[in-house]
């Protein structure tokens, strides 16, 4: 896999992780709504405010950027919710989610090394400390 494919397809799967988060905030419900609500919404924020710097780090190696929900969906490795879950239910799918983007930025890190593309190894090993 070419370092372009595999950034690809982690910046898909860490905007994908972020709508997933975003959704969960706005449709959870129950008796801890407040926790969770904060929760997702810590969650969804902190993803959010690294998308951008993850596009233009895609743009620096010489590569578009994916797009469109039809490109996310083809390259994610996250799962789209299309179910209202259950807040425990919601928690576990985030934590397993979290488990699927540790693996593809540590690809897409090793590549990175290994092509001597330091600051988009730096960036992703950054991203893997924040999920």
């Amino acid at each position: 896999m070419t370092l372009a494919e595999a950034a690809k397809i982690a910046f898909a799967s860490e905007f994908s992780f972020y709508l997933k988060s975003h959704n969960f905030h706005w449709n959870v419900e129950g008796v801890n709504f407040q926790q969770y609500h904060q929760l997702f919404g810590t969650i969804y924020e902190e993803v959010y405010s690294s998308i951008d710097d993850f596009a233009e780090k895609i743009r620096a190696i010489g590569n578009y950027v994916p797009a469109s929900y039809t490109r996310f969906s083809y390259l994610s490795e996250i799962n789209d919710e299309v179910e209202i879950l259950q807040p425990y239910d919601m928690l576990q799918e985030l934590y397993s989610d979290n488990d699927k983007m540790l693996v593809v930025l540590k690809m897409t890190y090793d590549i990175a090394e290994q092509t001597g593309e330091h600051g988009l190894s730096n960036f992703l090993a950054e991203r893997m400390d924040a999920h």
